[in-house]
Protein backbone atom coordinates (compact mmCIF):
# COMPACT_ATOMS: atom_id res chain seq x y z
CA UNK A 1 0.00 0.00 0.00
CA UNK A 2 1.57 3.32 -0.84
CA UNK A 3 1.35 6.08 2.06
CA UNK A 4 0.35 9.09 0.11
CA UNK A 5 2.78 12.47 0.05
CA UNK A 6 2.36 15.48 2.39
CA UNK A 7 1.03 18.28 0.49
CA UNK A 8 3.75 21.09 0.45
CA UNK A 9 3.35 25.01 -0.57
CA UNK A 10 5.67 27.27 -0.73
CA UNK A 11 6.54 30.45 1.57
CA UNK A 12 9.24 32.96 2.05
CA UNK A 13 10.53 33.21 5.27
CA UNK A 14 12.40 35.75 6.36
CA UNK A 15 13.62 36.27 2.68
CA UNK A 16 13.95 32.45 2.38
CA UNK A 17 11.87 30.54 -0.33
CA UNK A 18 11.28 26.90 1.83
CA UNK A 19 8.67 24.28 1.02
CA UNK A 20 6.57 22.96 4.38
CA UNK A 21 3.13 21.15 4.55
CA UNK A 22 0.02 22.67 3.88
CA UNK A 23 -2.82 23.35 6.27
CA UNK A 24 -1.20 25.17 9.05
CA UNK A 25 -2.76 28.14 11.02
CA UNK A 26 0.41 30.36 12.20
CA UNK A 27 1.13 28.52 15.55
CA UNK A 28 1.59 25.50 14.01
CA UNK A 29 3.81 26.59 11.68
CA UNK A 30 6.11 28.19 14.51
CA UNK A 31 5.81 24.85 16.17
CA UNK A 32 6.73 22.51 13.06
CA UNK A 33 9.97 25.10 12.17
CA UNK A 34 10.83 24.80 16.15
CA UNK A 35 10.26 28.48 16.73
CA UNK A 36 9.70 29.48 20.68
CA UNK A 37 6.48 31.53 20.07
CA UNK A 38 7.15 33.35 23.63
CA UNK A 39 10.20 36.00 22.03
CA UNK A 40 9.01 36.65 18.49
CA UNK A 41 6.22 38.88 16.78
CA UNK A 42 4.76 37.55 13.07
CA UNK A 43 4.08 39.06 9.84
CA UNK A 44 2.65 37.99 7.33
CA UNK A 45 2.57 39.40 4.00
CA UNK A 46 3.34 42.61 4.97
CA UNK A 47 0.74 42.70 8.04
CA UNK A 48 1.83 42.10 11.77
CA UNK A 49 -0.43 39.47 13.56
CA UNK A 50 -1.61 39.63 16.77
CA UNK A 51 -0.45 36.88 19.13
CA UNK A 52 -3.93 35.71 20.00
CA UNK A 53 -4.79 35.63 16.24
CA UNK A 54 -1.82 33.11 15.34
CA UNK A 55 -4.51 29.73 15.79
CA UNK A 56 -6.87 31.19 13.20
CA UNK A 57 -4.40 32.86 10.84
CA UNK A 58 -4.15 30.14 8.11
CA UNK A 59 -0.50 30.52 5.96
CA UNK A 60 -1.44 29.81 2.24
CA UNK A 61 0.94 29.06 -0.86
CA UNK A 62 2.83 32.06 -1.49
CA UNK A 63 2.97 33.49 1.77
CA UNK A 64 5.81 35.63 2.89
CA UNK A 65 6.38 36.02 6.51
CA UNK A 66 9.36 37.31 8.97
CA UNK A 67 10.06 35.91 12.25
CA UNK A 68 11.60 38.90 14.35
CA UNK A 69 13.45 37.51 17.87
CA UNK A 70 12.50 40.19 20.99
CA UNK A 71 16.18 40.36 22.53
CA UNK A 72 16.63 41.50 25.85
CA UNK A 73 18.95 43.92 26.84
CA UNK A 74 20.33 47.87 27.24
CA UNK A 75 21.40 49.74 30.33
Amino acid sequence: MKIPETETIEIVLNGEARRVPQGFQLDGLLRFLEIDPVRVAVELDRAIVRKQDWNATAVKDGARIEVVWFVGGGR
